[in-house]
């Protein structure tokens, strides 16, 4: 056979192994589904003790492992939330997040923003929901984008005169009317749009994995609820879940925190004002009916999600990551934000499922929920770059 021949074989071979190889390395990186969810305290979850009815929550931490104390690292803003979502898509410490936020145009163009190592890494990647990170846009970021929703649902409170009574805020007043109801869908909120805000995001959900499902590439899905942020709105059904007088009053209740000016979760603080002040027993337990009824149907959501990933056939090679962006006083001390030190606002669930993820394990070494970025960088071969200061889960997970 002539020497030319020979080499053009060779070549042609070498090519058809080569790209044998691109296949078969994409087909064995694992998918990646994220599921985010906003002002989530920890223990709310039924698996946990806690009075939230959450059944899908449940099969998923029965099914994997739960880190019972996952920390959000901490904030530099009153939203907590853009602080702890600037860390988790940079990977860079608190304070070096907020250094980053006025220049995160050159952090996308450099390709340095979480989405984007996976995209460079093969993953088909996919976003719906809050997005809340500062000087950046998830269509700047994803292949492929659904609803992008803000920080928060419009509560129509008016930020330049706080003194004018809002009613969905200093609510509810014990033996009088309250004018705010959490299942009228003439208060916007989450029903702007005529939906359900969680409803549309499973149903966007549901689309991605059917889109997901007929294609080879590795799939890396970032699905962020705003629930059960205020205003905690929620279907009827799911408020009468919570009989009012079946509600607990935190152990530590106060009617008054004696330091809430000081750490600035006085009258001045949004959050403070959705309960009167003093607090009464009676206001806590309608706002934590409102919080866990909202909870339910966001954990409804997530089962049709999960049901779907099923449907794809490609739930057994797929990671599966629930946590939120913080936790949130609900009550306690008689706080109702997240603009605290104490556990329930700082701390957040964690529950990881995937392949050879250990069932029903937990696990009590204190993480941050922003090593989640780091776990998935190095679940997708990608290695984690040297900027990035949260570390992977995967050496205590295995």
């Amino acid at each position: 056979m002539h020497k030319y021949q020979i080499t053009k074989i060779a070549f042609i071979g070498f090519a058809i192994l080569f790209c044998a190889n691109i296949l078969f390395s994409q087909q064995n990186k694992p998918n990646i589904l994220f599921i985010f969810a906003d002002d989530h305290t920890y223990e709310a979850l039924s698996a946990f003790g806690s009075e939230a009815k959450t059944p899908n929550l449940d099969k998923l931490a029965e099914r994997g492992t739960v880190f019972n104390n996952a920390y959000n690292m901490g904030s530099y803003s009153g939203a907590v939330c853009i602080a702890s979502r600037t860390m988790l898509n940079t990977g860079r410490f608190v304070w070096n997040a907020l250094d980053l936020e006025p220049n995160m145009a050159a952090e996308r163009n450099a390709g340095r923003i979480w989405p984007q190592y996976l995209d460079k890494n093969g993953y088909d990647t996919y976003f719906a929901g809050k997005w809340h990170v500062r000087n950046s846009s998830p269509s700047q970021l994803f292949a492929n984008v659904g609803t992008v929703r803000p920080g928060m649902p419009q509560d129509h409170f008016d930020w330049g005169n706080r003194d004018v009574h809002h009613i969905g805020y200093d609510r509810p007043a014990q033996f009088q009317p309250d004018e705010w109801s959490p299942y009228d869908s003439t208060m916007g909120g989450y029903w702007n749009g005529g939906k359900h805000w969680s409803e549309v995001l499973a149903d966007e959900s549901e689309g991605f994995l059917q889109q997901a499902a007929g294609k080879d590439d590795p799939f890396f899905m970032y699905l962020a609820f705003n629930a059960p942020h205020d205003p905690r709105q929620s279907p009827k059904e799911y408020v009468d879940m919570y009989p009012l007088d079946a509600i607990a009053v935190p152990e530590n209740f106060q009617s008054l925190y004696p330091h809430r000016d000081e750490i600035g979760c006085g009258y001045a603080l949004r959050d403070a004002r959705l309960a009167p002040f003093p607090r009464m027993e009676y206001a806590v337990k309608v706002h934590r009916q409102e919080y866990y009824a909202l909870i339910t149907h966001m954990d409804v959501q997530i089962g049709r999600i999960l049901d779907a990933l099923e449907a794809t056939g490609k739930a057994d090679s797929t990671w599966i990551f629930f946590s939120a962006d913080h936790g949130l006083s609900v009550g306690e001390r008689g706080l109702l934000g997240k603009q605290n030190m104490y556990e329930e606002a700082m701390k957040a669930p964690l529950i990881i499922n995937g392949p050879g993820v250990e069932a029903g394990k937990t696990i009590d070494v204190p993480v941050y929920i922003q090593d989640i970025m780091a776990t998935t960088l190095e679940l997708s071969g990608e290695g984690i770059p040297d900027h990035v200061q949260f570390k992977s889960l995967l050496p205590l997970l295995n």
